[in-house]
């Protein structure tokens, strides 16, 4: 099993992937939530039950799309494709879809795309597990996700600088 580290370091490179993606298809990008936070204000944050904790890790705008988005990196089992979310974070995104009427997605390795309105209706809860936090989640299979491209457009080609 993986180090809380190594599962940091995971979800950091997701999220920087997951932004490189939105700004190759003209989206401006920006981090959000709690990994801006020290490192002190991350720990009390665990130990609460605040809906702040969840925050999603990016904020995205595109014309007059804005757009929340939580990368969801190494949560794919490589045995099943079945992506897990935690109970929590679902819970508390649909209190925030709610309080800024702006969407909330999860991006998953492969690009993969759920809304948490989705995962409430379509995830199995899973059985529970001594794999990360042991925390209550849903799983949710990879087909019936929504594309990466229809969502948030296809990646912008370079403009070639070529004389006629």
């Amino acid at each position: 099993m993986a180090s809380f580290q190594q599962r940091k370091a995971i979800g950091d490179a997701h999220e920087r992937y997951v932004a490189e993606q939105l700004i190759g298809r003209g989206w401006a990008v920006d981090f959000w939530g709690q990994g801006l936070l020290s490192r002190a204000l991350q720990c009390a944050l665990r130990r609460t039950d605040s809906s702040i904790r969840w925050f999603p890790d990016l904020i995205a705008a595109k014309a007059g799309d804005l757009v929340l988005i939580d990368c969801k990196g190494g949560m794919t089992s490589q045995r099943t494709g079945r992506h897990a979310i935690e109970r929590s974070a679902v819970q508390a995104h649909l209190q925030l879809i709610a309080w800024t009427g702006l969407p909330v997605y999860y991006v998953f390795d492969g690009l993969d795309v759920w809304a948490p309105h989705d995962v409430l209706i379509a995830g199995q809860e899973g059985p529970h597990s001594v794999v990360g936090s042991g925390a209550p989640y849903f799983l949710i299979g990879a087909q019936g996700a929504r594309r990466f491209d229809a969502l948030f457009g296809a990646r912008e080609l370079p403009a070639l600088d070529i004389a006629s």
